[in-house]
């Protein structure tokens, strides 16, 4: 593996990084970048993607293998989905959590294949406030009711920053307390714990798409008259505090991110210039990179009103990026290895973020170091996979026309 190279000083004494500058022969996208201690071996992120295939919280065999395959495909850093930090924090009865003894065992049966595999295992923590109680996106995260219960599925209530629903249909939150803000930043802070002894590498808050974070940040939702509303200061407080809280259980070591929505244009009053100054006081609080997305307060999970053109998060990353000086990566629609090469190289982003282009094809990596002129691309891929696909090539060479 190459060293890792120089970047553009983000963060350090510059609130405007200049470009990327690649001082290698080698493209961008197959250089390792190191973060704090950890060092991922290219910058093909694989971004959390919720499966809705746990049992009583825990990972099965289908997260092994869901997981383990990008791995083994030749990404840098394969994130778990975003992972609850209770039981009722929850969006559904499938999702996962890191609450319990038998979860951190069923993680590290994971973690440890995909350090094995090469790459940096990531958690995405995550409280869904009132977002919680809810049936599966296919069926429109239609929220549970009392026929549910029959089937072992009642409906629960969540928290929130203010006691206002997500639809006519669903359970009316209950408004945080003092002491239900203390508790959920306790929550977290044990979930840290627990992250530490699963073995993940990289810790990444989620503060986007309608959780409990942008419940207080958002207007629409925190209609408090307390400290943790009002002004933008006041409504980013909740948020400053959990994350001063992870970052001290979480080890000095290792990197830690936030997933932003940079903007919300279904009725959120949030936009990229709240994004900027809430994305400041993130890193100066200690987090290493912002993971830039969009939308979820009110509608989709992610922002339908922005247009879905190739890299529609990336202009979000390039503008935080250069007026913040954090790193930062943005997925959506990221599916050519040229392009994302061009993202970087354009100082756009740091970090390539993936999902659903890695869903179709969890070798992508080896292939677009191929497209990219990687000598060594089959290396990506465990040695009973390269020894074999190397034997086929030379043998084609030879052979060009058998």
């Amino acid at each position: 593996m190459p060293p890792s190279i120089a970047i553009s000083p983000v963060g350090q004494n510059e609130p405007n990084p200049p470009p990327v500058q690649l001082i290698t022969d080698r493209p961008l996208l197959f250089t390792p970048l190191t973060t704090k201690g950890i060092t991922a071996r290219n910058r093909v992120v694989v971004s959390p993607m919720s499966q809705y295939a746990s049992i009583d919280g825990e990972p099965t065999d289908w997260h092994l293998v869901h997981l383990g395959h990008f791995a083994m495909g030749g990404a840098g850093i394969v994130f778990c989905e975003e992972t609850s930090v209770a039981v009722l924090a929850r969006k559904t009865y499938s999702c996962p959590g890191i609450y319990t003894p038998a979860q951190v065992k069923a993680y590290r049966r994971i973690t440890d294949f995909i350090k094995r595999m090469g790459a940096v295992p990531a958690l995405q923590l995550g409280h869904a406030g009132r977002k919680v109680a809810t049936k599966p996106p296919w069926e429109s995260f239609a929220p549970l009711t009392g026929a549910d219960a029959k089937d072992g599925k009642p409906p629960y209530r969540g928290l929130s920053a203010s006691p206002v629903p997500t639809s006519e249909t669903a359970l009316v939150p209950k408004e945080m307390t003092a002491d239900d803000i203390k508790d959920v930043i306790q929550l977290h802070v044990d979930a840290v714990k627990r992250t530490v002894d699963s073995g993940y590498d990289l810790l990444e808050i989620h503060c986007a798409h309608g959780y409990i974070v942008q419940q207080f940040l958002s207007p629409t939702v925190n209609h408090r008259t307390d400290a943790y509303s009002g002004d933008l200061q006041g409504r980013m407080r909740f948020g400053f505090e959990l994350v001063e809280a992870i970052r001290a259980a979480w080890p000095e070591d290792r990197p830690f991110f936030a997933r932003l929505s940079c903007q919300d244009g279904q009725g959120g009053h949030w936009d990229l210039a709240d994004t900027l100054q809430f994305a400041q006081g993130l890193k100066e609080r200690g987090v290493d990179l912002i993971d830039c997305s969009s939308g979820g307060i009110n509608g989709p999970l992610t922002l339908s009103v922005v247009p879905r053109l190739p890299g529609y998060h990336v202009p979000f990353a390039e503008a935080v990026r250069r007026e913040v000086g954090i790193l930062t990566m943005g997925p959506g629609l990221i599916t050519e290895a040229h392009q994302a090469e061009a993202i970087l190289q354009g100082g756009q982003s740091d970090l390539i973020c993936m999902a659903r282009e890695l869903m179709w094809n969890p070798n992508w990596p080896v292939h677009a170091a191929q497209t990219l002129g990687v000598p060594d691309y089959f290396d990506l891929l465990p040695p009973g996979y390269a020894w074999w696909l190397k034997r086929r090539e030379a043998t084609q060479q030879l052979n060009p026309d058998g």
